[in-house]
């Protein structure tokens, strides 16, 4: 996976899969301290100890449709790449939260992507789920929380509806690029 946004909607879907009803993803950019950590964390059915244990392993997964899971491992190989890390912490009945950090300004530094779409993709393809989603650059917060947008349609609209998912990616365009901007003035 190329792009960032690849690999937070790999892990998401993984939440998904989990039953998790609510999944919480946070990108923190922090320029001063040359760090940026990705955060997914779900309260979905966690794993057994000794499954949290190997599912940095290619050969590991759960899926029944191929005997290969490469999004944490390419995910733990990207940060580990720029001098930051993965870590991984599951707990059955409870949930599974992924962090990774990577070192800003390296040659490996993954691009961003298109995280708007890949958020609104995951709020269109799981309606019935609930997803968080922060973009903090530099100590500036953002906030898109589809509990918030199922409160404003009411019961009249869903989320699945392209009309809708058009309109929350363009909300989180418009509302991330003045911080991403922002940090990149930084740079």
């Amino acid at each position: 996976m190329q792009e960032l946004s690849m690999n937070v909607l790999d892990i998401a879907q993984n939440s998904v899969a989990a039953g998790a009803p609510l999944t919480r993803i946070s990108l923190t950019i922090d320029h001063t301290s040359g760090w940026q950590t990705l955060t997914v964390a779900d309260n979905g059915k966690g794993m057994s100890p000794e499954l949290a244990a190997r599912v940095t392993d290619p050969f590991c997964t759960s899926r029944k449709s191929r005997k290969v899971g490469l999004g944490l491992p390419f995910l733990k190989m990207a940060a580990e790449m720029t001098g930051g890390a993965m870590t991984l912490e599951s707990a059955e009945g409870v949930g599974t939260t992924v962090t990774a950090t990577f070192r800003l300004g390296h040659i490996d530094l993954m691009p961003l992507g298109d995280m708007a779409a890949t958020i609104a993709g995951l709020m269109q393809c799981n309606p019935d789920k609930d997803f968080v989603y922060t973009l903090t650059v530099d100590g500036e917060s953002f906030v898109a929380d589809s509990r918030q947008m199922k409160d404003i349609l009411g019961d009249g609209a869903s989320l699945a509806e392209p009309q809708v998912a058009l309109f929350i990616r363009q909300f989180i365009e418009e509302n991330s690029a003045p911080l991403l901007n922002k940090g990149e003035e930084a740079l």
